[in-house]
């Protein structure tokens, strides 16, 4: 007798795991995408239990960026040269060259220049500075490394020489506002001194990130490429709101906006455009990836080095100009250690030793990990030598992760 018994047919059921399959898969790459920032929020997490809260109060969120904005405008620097396969040890004395300069410029009882003009004139010196430095590496062909070390030396010495190894300060609260400046129109509503226009910015960033999110998920569902689920996309949106929504309340109940927050805004969208969507960003990527191949595709690899050190030279002067705003104080020890920080940053936020590989917003990211552990452990009373050995501890486990992801992608390649 033949069996007539109606077989459910597999094939949905195929589908079905493989729809899982592929949604799994999108959750770990994201997750693996976005690992620093989760690296990040667990840091956050962690001090904000050993602190009892305090890291995270409005007052402690502020300081955070004004204490590490110079930091990490050098880092948006610093890895765009790591990422052409290049490295500055110079940045810190730079940045103490500078502020000396600056200082020289605008205090009353040296030239007493106008804060405006002393700001340009500064600037203008450390793209000069940049310049002298992008000039030995890469039309007279010595190492980055080499070349930034003696200027390591060189502009530290200069920095000495300005300053006459003592201290300037006293500058005009003009200057002084751009590294201790704050945009405050405080209004009290139900009870609570707030800025409104921290808030209104703080929305307005939300409602550019869910549109910016949710016209990627659309063009990519429109050229038939693939896409994580969708409650995942949603939670994700919505962890990123919250946390923007957290950041500019918490800003907008102590000062409101500091002016280094607005400076460095401006920096990483500048920047990140630059990276991403310009010829020179490209540029950037390819010698970094190989730069060989880059010569031969028609790159003119000595310019692009050579304008990367002096974007560099600008970008450590700002960052000297900041330092010394924020302390009124343009003094002979400034930007000890500044190289190392950012440096630091960079290779937190994913930019590869190799060369080729590193974000602008990876480098941030990296250099608020590192604002971080600094605060975090200033207020649990940590001496400064166990603080430099989990630094140092950091950096390590950064770079070893990366090594290992690069040997995986190898091996996995090879099969």
């Amino acid at each position: 007798m033949t069996d007539t018994t109606t077989q459910k047919p597999t094939a949905p059921e195929g589908k079905g795991l493989g729809r899982l399959s592929t949604n799994a898969k999108h959750i770990v790459a994201d997750l693996g995408k976005n690992g620093i920032f989760l690296a990040l929020i667990a840091v956050v997490v962690l001090f904000s239990i050993t602190t009892d809260g305090i890291l995270l109060r409005p007052q402690n969120i502020s300081n955070l960026i004004v204490q590490n904005g110079y930091i990490l405008i050098l880092a948006i620097g610093m890895v765009l040269v790591i990422v052409a396969g290049h490295i500055d040890l110079s940045v810190g004395s730079i940045a103490a060259f500078i502020g000396a300069i600056s200082g020289v410029f605008v205090s009353a009882d040296f030239l007493g220049l106008p804060w405006w003009l002393a700001i340009i004139l500064s600037l203008a010196v450390g793209a000069i500075v940049g310049a002298w430095q992008g000039f030995w590496i890469a039309f007279v062909g010595i190492p980055a490394f080499i070349v930034t070390l003696a200027g390591m030396l060189i502009f530290r010495g200069l920095a000495l020489i300005t300053l006459g190894n003592s201290n300037i300060g006293s500058f005009p609260e003009e200057y002084r506002a751009l590294g201790n400046g704050f945009i405050n129109f405080p209004v009290e509503i139900l009870g609570e001194t707030v800025d409104p226009l921290t808030l209104v910015i703080g929305l307005i960033a939300i409602i550019a990130l869910v549109v910016q999110q949710f016209r990627t998920r659309t063009g990519r569902i429109k050229y038939g490429q693939s896409v994580e689920p969708l409650p995942w996309f949603i939670g994700k949106i919505t962890l990123f709101s919250v946390g923007i929504g957290a950041f500019a309340y918490a800003l907008s109940v102590f000062k409101g906006i500091p002016i280094t927050l607005i400076v460095l805004a401006l920096l990483v969208l500048t920047y990140g455009v630059i990276a991403n969507r310009t010829t020179f960003g490209r540029h950037i990527y390819a010698i970094g990836g190989n730069r060989r191949a880059a010569e031969l595709s028609g790159i003119k690899t000595r310019s692009v080095d050579f304008w990367l050190f002096v974007n560099m030279g600008l970008l450590a002067a700002l960052a000297g100009l900041v330092f010394t705003a924020r302390l009124n104080l343009a003094g002979p020890k400034a930007g000890d250690g500044f190289e190392l920080e950012a440096i630091s940053a960079a290779f937190i936020g994913g930019a590869a030793v190799q060369g080729g590989i590193g974000t602008v917003g990876g480098a941030i990211i990296g250099g608020f990990i590192i604002g971080v552990l600094n605060n975090g452990m200033s207020i649990m009373g940590i001496g400064i030598e166990w603080q430099q050995a989990v630094k140092g501890l950091v950096l390590l486990l950064a770079v070893a992760f990366d090594v290992y992801n690069k040997r995986r992608a190898g091996t996995a390649a090879a099969r």
